[in-house]
């Protein structure tokens, strides 16, 4: 009996060290909303805690996509300026190793795939690699780079200019490069999901391209982690009912899942029980 009291006395007392935490992360979320930004510096000092624990607690709530975490301090997402690709391609990298492999193991052998640009979409690329005989139709470089070093896929990488931070092929040409093909399927990344079901992103030439695809594709396959869920990028891509399967790692928002419902998109999470 006593070992029990004393073993529940400690479950108790790490739950309410949990609950302390959380309660500490929303409020400094609440403060950065009210702000726009706050410093390290300042928010230790308004929270009681030090700096190294306001560290992780931005560190999380950035992975979680409730704020973003910026030198010195942490601010709202911006609807301008996406994260920086080197930072997303190590952010929530066993998230999109999952929904990567979750989607390639949704396309079969022997036929055609559009991928788009996105560290998302380049997970899926790397497990496509396992696959037989297809032909690949890109706008981003480490795509075609990986599965040309690893495969023996047909590629086409449209033309365009480079966008030399991320790999990126964008431009008019490319658009009319995209434009001359009709695939099975189509994998695209975005930025963002708003509650409306409007796909969004940052920049308005990789917009383009996205559209493009989309209208050349015979089904489209949307790949995003959670943290898309709360942010709102300015440029709006599409809409949800284009799609025809999101792939996520976690459950959406309500009101997106009613969305998807009443416009008949699939559904698939990768869990963390996924191999």
């Amino acid at each position: 009996m006593n070992r029990l009291t004393e073993r529940g006395g400690l479950e108790r007392r790490t739950s309410t060290e949990t609950s302390a935490v959380e309660s500490r992360r929303a409020a400094i979320v609440a403060a950065i909303r009210q702000r726009g930004f706050m410093t390290i510096e300042a928010l230790a000092s308004q929270f009681a805690v030090t700096v190294q624990t306001i560290r992780r607690d931005l560190n999380e709530l950035s992975a979680a996509g409730r704020l973003e975490r910026y030198r010195g301090g942490g601010g709202l997402p911006s609807s301008v300026e996406n994260i920086d690709y080197a930072d997303r391609r190590t952010t929530l990298l066993s998230e999109k190793a999952r929904i990567g492999r979750l989607a390639a193991g949704r396309i079969p052998s022997h036929c055609s795939v559009f991928l788009n640009i996105g560290t998302t979409t380049e997970a899926v690329a790397r497990e496509l690699a396992q696959h037989d005989d297809l032909s690949i139709i890109t706008n981003n470089l480490n795509v075609a780079i990986g599965l040309a070093a690893t495969t023996a896929f047909r590629i086409v990488v449209a033309g365009g200019t480079m966008r030399n931070r991320d790999g990126a092929v964008l431009g008019q040409l490319t658009c009319d490069t995209l434009s001359q093909f009709r695939v099975d399927v189509a994998v695209i990344g975005i930025s963002g999901i708003d509650a409306d079901g409007a796909l969004l992103d940052y920049d308005y030439e990789e917009v383009r391209a996205t559209q493009t695809i989309l209208q050349h594709a015979r089904q489209t396959f949307l790949v995003a982690d959670h943290t898309k869920f709360s942010r709102r990028p300015m440029v709006e891509v599409g809409r949800l009912e284009q799609i025809d399967t999101l792939f996520t790692d976690q459950l959406p928002p309500p009101e997106i899942i009613a969305l998807m419902e009443r416009h008949g998109v699939t559904l698939a999470v990768a869990g963390a029980d996924e191999p």
